[in-house]
């Protein structure tokens, strides 16, 4: 394969440079007959670290859907996908070089009946352990609890395990070598869950002051999945005649999820962008969630950080566009942290040292 150039401003550095890249690499090396792809401001490739691939509202899709799926997130210029639950067997994408690197957490797993039908393993308390161990084995590093979710028996949001339960799966987890994240719209189960070392928590809008410190301190992470949250007035209407104090409950953590958001980023909660799709979420859209994001009053350059080299580091991934670093980068038409809306627009996508989406 002829190398490539690119021409820009790399970032997060801010230098203006010549990137070339040689079987899939990057160097800053001359390559003559190098070919002029693209410029602009060339950005570490996205991430999404809320992500279902293989999911849709009914549950698992086949694989043609499943690689529409990874092409509209691929081609929005987002490269790492950390999937937080699939019931879809989504190995095999990660044996094809068109698509994007992809972190696998298995399936969800939850309490039986107390989740959304089809999505996870629903189970009981004797049997959550058991499970965890399995999806930990399964899966590439992660585990996604269900922490809380509708209770028809209290009519409003309740844990789905006990503390204890939760305790003994995320050792279990642990042991395996896996970090564990969790779905947690309110407060009550959080405390639990940090009490036994969770690692991750997703959506968050029932995080408490003291809760946030504790977050911090441990070094456990928030993806607040903004859009998703705001669905909340909806998830109120439908649940409010047939239980009303769930739907009061959903109505006011809507009501403060701005202020829990930047009570976290001031508290110095580590916050990741992920645009939850799959389920009832879309592909391809992690720049409106960086937008949202922004919008509820975070910094733009934190936000743009959290998507691109901060969320790769945090997976584990090369975070910048060093020499010998892996290939995976964006280009765009300006500066991301004062033009936003130049996120969704990606003027070319190198993916493993290939160009695989360019609008030149």
């Amino acid at each position: 394969m002829p190398a490539l150039r690119l021409r820009g401003v790399v970032l997060p550095d801010d230098e203006q440079r010549d990137l070339y890249v040689v079987d899939g690499r990057i160097t800053y090396e001359p390559q003559p007959g190098a070919e002029t792809v693209a410029s602009g401001w060339l950005l570490p490739g996205l991430v999404d670290a809320h992500n279902h691939l293989g999911m849709d509202d009914g549950g698992a899709v086949d694989d043609a859907e499943t690689e529409r799926q990874a092409v509209a997130d691929r081609d929005t210029g987002v490269l790492l996908l950390r999937d937080c639950g699939s019931p879809a067997d989504t190995r095999w994408v990660q044996q094809r070089d068109d698509l994007p690197r992809l972190l696998r957490a298995g399936r969800h797993v939850a309490r039986t009946r107390r989740y959304i039908r089809n999505y996870a393993h629903e189970v009981e308390p004797d049997d959550l352990v058991a499970t965890v161990a399995g999806e930990a084995r399964r899966g590439d590093g992660w585990v996604k609890l269900v922490g809380d979710w509708i209770s028809r028996d209290d009519g409003d949001l309740a844990p789905s395990f006990g503390d204890g339960a939760f305790a003994a799966a995320i050792a279990a987890a642990h042991e395996h070598g896996a970090k564990v994240t969790a779905h947690c719209f309110g407060t009550d189960v959080l405390d639990g869950l940090l009490d036994a070392g969770i690692d991750c928590i997703e959506h968050g809008t029932g995080l408490r002051p003291h809760q946030l410190d504790r977050m911090a301190a441990a070094g456990v992470a928030l993806v607040p999945t903004v859009l998703q949250t705001g669905k909340f007035p909806e998830f109120a209407d439908a649940g409010r005649e047939k239980f009303p104090d769930y739907a009061d409950t959903m109505t006011e953590l809507h009501a403060r999820r701005r202020e829990t958001l930047l009570a976290a980023h001031e508290a110095g909660v580590a916050l990741y962008v992920g645009s939850d799709g799959g389920g009832t979420g879309r592909h391809g859209y992690l720049a409106e969630e960086v937008a949202a994001m922004v919008a509820m009053g975070l910094p733009a350059a934190d936000v743009v950080a959290a998507a691109s080299w901060r969320g790769r580091e945090w997976l584990g991934f090369e975070p910048t566009l060093a020499e010998g670093a892996p290939a995976d980068l964006v280009v765009l038409d300006a500066d991301p942290r004062v033009d936003l809306d130049t996120l969704a627009r990606p003027a070319c996508v190198v993916l493993r040292g290939r160009v695989v989406a360019s609008r030149i």
